[in-house]
């Protein structure tokens, strides 16, 4: 648990972000809506559910009840388990949106469609950027999608998916087909979210940044620093969701940001003010990193090359999206909420980080460069 002046450090540094989302300030929506959030509990899903709640609508939750939360006010919560097509807590209800947050697979989405046909008016499923089936050149919400390589792609289960993760893309492009399959293309709303960041993000691929620049001393940068990155507070995201459910806007659209994608530079520039970090970044280029088996995303976070088959991964139009509501709060704010976040996790947590370079391999990477150089 954290300590007292852990929460206390959480709830300064939080304030001028609203870290716990923008629910403090949410104005009541015009017309209450019965919402059912499938998932709900997850990273993005808190988010939701208290952005909804201050809104005034009306929530139901639909999970297997492992991660209970408390919430500041009502929520009706529904237990079952979607791999084991176990739906039956949602028979004969009826709501006016269903937010689909954590499926990948489309068997769920079709059993889903099944168990809530004519029951809500719209369904909003969360899908990834990953589906399209080329990232070498910059595109909108039209390029071509991820094919799937197999028989049926109703067929891959839970298990199937841990042995071949490689298919993600694929099976989250099979689950948008479903939706509209089983939904109706009128009524499906299709968000394919980029990199998710912020406040209870547990994969640590962007809080990476704000952890090691806050260090200080040497740091390892990848590339020259003028790749572009995208990525997406997951605090917007969840609430632009939200909003989309209260106007019943349909289609699909790019969930990612900034509004305009930055370099690599300038996010570790804002990142390390906001910190007011004394970090020194040494940058290295993307050639010797692969030669040192430095991989990007993975050891150098929210980093992809803009380069031959990944040139077009951060530049994904995201305009649609804006036209649709999408807004973005200050990326110093989600760095510096996302790093009094995890400063409230427990030493062994913070010890660990789950993306990023350990500080031996970082040293003996910056040892090699300058080396070479």
């Amino acid at each position: 648990m954290p300590t007292r002046r852990r929460l206390m450090e959480y709830a300064a540094l939080a304030a001028p972000g609203l870290a716990l989302g923008s629910a403090a300030m949410a104005q009541p929506a015009r017309k209450p809506l019965r919402i059912l959030i499938l998932g709900g509990t997850g990273f993005m899903g808190p988010h939701q559910v208290r952005y909804a709640l201050a809104r005034g609508h009306k929530l139901t939750l639909f999970n297997r009840g492992r991660r209970p939360q408390d919430w500041p006010a009502e929520v009706e919560e529904l237990t079952g388990d979607r791999n084991a097509g176990d739906l039956k807590a949602l028979e004969g209800r009826e709501w006016d949106v269903c937010i689909d947050n954590p499926t990948t697979l489309p068997f769920w989405v079709r059993d889903a469609g099944q168990a809530l046909k004519g029951k809500v008016k719209q369904y909003i499923f969360v899908s990834t950027i990953s589906v399209y089936a080329s990232n070498d050149r910059p595109g909108d919400e039209t390029a071509p999608l991820a094919p799937y390589p197999g028989q049926d792609p109703l067929a891959e289960t839970a298990e199937t998916f841990r042995a071949n993760g490689a298919l993600y893309g694929a099976l989250k492009a099979a689950s948008e087909r479903e939706a509209k399959r089983q939904f109706g293309e009128a009524a499906v709303t299709i968000v394919r979210p980029g990199l998710i960041v912020g406040p209870g993000d547990e994969t640590d691929r962007f809080t990476y940044w704000p952890v090691r620049l806050a260090k200080g001393g040497e740091v390892a940068a990848p590339g020259d620093g003028k790749d572009p990155v995208q990525f997406v507070d997951a605090r917007d995201l969840a609430e632009w969701i939200v909003r989309l459910a209260e106007t019943g806007t349909t289609g699909t659209f790019n969930g990612t940001g900034p509004k305009q994608p930055i370099p690599m530079a300038e996010m570790l520039d804002v990142v390390g003010k906001a910190l007011k970090s004394d970090a020194r970044l040494t940058w290295i280029p993307a050639d010797f990193l692969a030669a040192q088996n430095v991989r990007m995303w993975s050891d150098m976070p929210v980093w992809i090359p803009e380069a031959g088959e990944t040139a077009g991964f951060h530049h994904r139009d995201v305009s649609r999206a804006q036209a649709a509501g999408l807004t973005y709060r200050p990326l110093a704010t989600t760095a510096a909420d996302t790093l009094a976040w995890f400063r409230t996790l427990p030493a062994e947590r913070q010890a660990k980080l789950r993306a990023g370079l350990t500080p031996e391999r970082e040293a003996a990477l910056l040892a090699a460069w300058k080396a070479k150089a």
